[in-house]
């Protein structure tokens, strides 16, 4: 895989957007607003220090993104929560495995001591099964917490690691 992990930059928003407004439309992986707007998008996946973006970038066109930031403020936020979103296009190339093994090493880097990862539907076989290949641990799982738009009702994992 040609493809490069790197910070976002301004110049990446107009790649970025339309990955984050498919994912969030599809009403399938993430528990954002359907209606969410490119604003709302654009606070969510630009968080300041110690938290960042990473984009993962081939010939100029952005493939996906990471969001890492703090789980929890206060006495929580030695641990960074991480967001994970690939082109349609761009799925089963690799792509989200970069993304996860940089957003790691980000994370490490910024003085974290662990990643969760908060609401990962169970129905997303996928990114579970590359989450656990990747070290990180189902530590629990909110029965019917997710209201998947072809499975109805289904869980939502909470997956954590040690950096």
């Amino acid at each position: 895989m040609t493809v490069e992990i790197r910070p976002v930059t301004d110049a990446d928003w107009p790649g970025l957007w339309p990955i984050i407004e498919a994912v969030t439309r599809a009403g399938e992986t993430y528990t954002y607003p359907l209606d969410m707007d490119e604003a709302q998008a654009r606070d969510l996946w630009t968080p300041p220090a110690p938290g960042g973006t990473l984009v993962a970038v081939e010939n100029g066109q952005v493939l996906g993104a990471a969001k890492i930031i703090p789980n929890q403020q206060g006495n929580g936020a030695h641990v960074a929560n991480g967001s994970f979103m690939v082109a349609p296009q761009a799925r089963g190339r690799g792509v989200a495995r970069a993304l996860c093994e940089a957003a790691l090493v980000f994370a490490r880097e910024a003085g974290f001591k662990a990643m969760q990862f908060n609401a990962v539907v169970e129905t997303n076989t996928v990114a579970v099964a590359l989450w656990r290949k990747l070290g990180f641990d189902i530590v629990g799982t909110a029965p019917e917490a997710f209201d998947h738009p072809t499975h109805g009702l289904v869980g939502l994992h909470v997956m954590y690691r040690r950096l």
